[in-house]
């Protein structure tokens, strides 16, 4: 609360907020359209492949050529990142590595940052946080996008003193997802390929939304900010309506899950939750019980559990609420506290020696949410760095791929940021700066 406020005070003072954004794609898009309705907040600059096609999307989603004629567009972001006359930093462009390599340029130039790329935050966020937390910035998640809205429930939850039991999102699921490829993936949308062209729908990028590998990121980066817990075995995707979720998640143990739209049979769920967020919790006394009853709150059939759910996301159009909580309070939307969840490239198909991994979303594998010791165990390849990779040994069919499994550039400086990170929460179990146990030594 509290923000439009502090917004007015900084424009009448001469002081908007100013925006870098990094990518305009449909989530930065959604975020310009809502930026010539809010004064006070200005767009400084805008990095993308293709500068005049983000021209083009500034032209689609109503601004006008004074706006536009305002705005420095390019294709160097590293550029965009030294100059002085930007606050916030917007990392769009959903390509981990080089949301790292955004973040952590952003961070040293002084700037906060908003990583809409989620990708990149479940790759090496817990690092990326502790080293803003260094510099004195913010790291954070993007409002509007579900995992900053599921984090924002669990803090409304812990805040009023109730035991948090879940918490996550709704999707469409059936276990056959896993196997759907950017060949597959219109029919299981139940849309020609036509139909998605003309959409201008991009088949990876959706496909990834269907096979399970955008829910895991999702809520490992869930886990990471709140400290819930991840299945042992991943995501269960149970199918579940608002009207259940008391009931089917009330016994999950302080975990994140995520709830299918659909029965195992393909009917629809009643109620379902298929673009919403949700938090299940307890009620801590036998008073606070009653007063469930009295005040007419849904609960399981013990009176002791509830849930609270938003219906929907409003992507890009929400991003304000993050950008202004770094600018003006210095703090984030969610925010990684601890390597708690990871996301592991798992085999699609029966992989053979020499094929090389397509990433998110391909042909080759999925990703799949393991509690991080798990994934630390087995040496797990994350998804954010299995694309354009070779394998060197086959790899069955539902089997989780291994950094042993891959000849990867080890001197990107991805890979090299992730694997430090994975060094020192081996070494350092639980101690050091606060962040479960990392230190950063970058």
């Amino acid at each position: 609360m509290n923000l439009h406020r502090l917004l007015a005070r900084r424009l009448e003072a001469g002081r908007p907020v100013r925006v870098g954004l990094i990518g305009a794609g449909k989530f930065g898009s959604m975020f310009l359209a809502q930026v010539p309705s809010t004064p006070g907040i200005e767009v400084a600059a805008i990095a993308d492949l293709a500068p005049d096609r983000a021209r083009e999307a500034c032209r689609r989603v109503g601004w006008s050529d004074e706006y536009i004629a305002a705005t420095r567009f390019t294709d160097d972001a590293a550029a965009m990142l030294r100059t002085g006359d930007i606050e916030v930093v917007v990392e769009a462009t959903g390509h981990a590595p080089a949301g790292i390599a955004h973040a952590r340029r952003a961070i040293a130039e002084g700037k906060h940052i908003v990583m809409v790329n989620v990708e990149a935050d479940v790759l090496a966020g817990v690092a990326l946080a502790h080293e803003a937390a260094r510099a004195g910035v913010v790291y954070s998640l993007a409002y509007g996008d579900q995992p900053a809205l599921i984090c924002e429930l669990v803090d409304w939850a812990r805040a009023c003193g109730f035991r948090v039991l879940a918490a996550g999102k709704g999707t469409k699921y059936l276990p056959e997802y896993h196997a759907s490829t950017p060949a597959t993936v219109w029919g299981y949308y139940g849309l020609t390929a036509e139909q998605a062209r003309i959409g201008g729908m991009n088949p990876q990028m959706f496909n990834s939304f269907l096979d399970g590998t955008k829910s895991g990121i999702e809520m490992a980066a869930v886990a990471n900010a709140t400290g819930l817990a991840v299945p042992d075995d991943g995501l269960g995707f149970p199918p579940c309506g608002t009207h259940e979720l008391a009931d089917v998640l009330g016994q999950s143990g302080a975990q994140v899950e995520v709830v299918s739209s659909l029965h195992r049979d393909g009917r629809d769920v009643m109620n379902d939750l298929r673009w919403g967020v949700y938090v299940v919790f307890e009620a801590p006394t036998d008073y606070t019980a009653r007063c469930f009853l009295e005040y007419g709150v849904a609960t399981d059939a013990s009176g002791r559990v509830s849930a609270l759910w938003r219906p929907f996301h409003l992507i890009g159009l929400e991003l304000n609420i993050s950008i202004l909580s770094a600018a003006l309070r210095g703090e984030a939307t969610g925010a990684p506290t601890g390597f708690r969840g990871d996301v592991v490239a798992t085999a699609k198909r029966a992989l053979r020696a020499g094929e090389v991994l397509d990433g998110e979303g391909g042909a080759c594998v999925w990703g799949k949410l393991l509690p991080a010791r798990a994934s630390l165990e087995i040496g797990g390849l994350p998804i954010g760095l299995a694309s354009r990779v070779p394998l060197r040994r086959d790899v069955r069919l539902g089997q989780c791929v291994t950094w042993n499994d891959v000849r990867i550039d080890t001197t990107d400086e991805a890979y090299r940021y992730r694997r430090e990170m994975e060094m020192d929460h081996h070494v350092m179990p639980g101690r050091g700066s606060g962040i479960n146990g990392f230190r950063a030594t970058v």
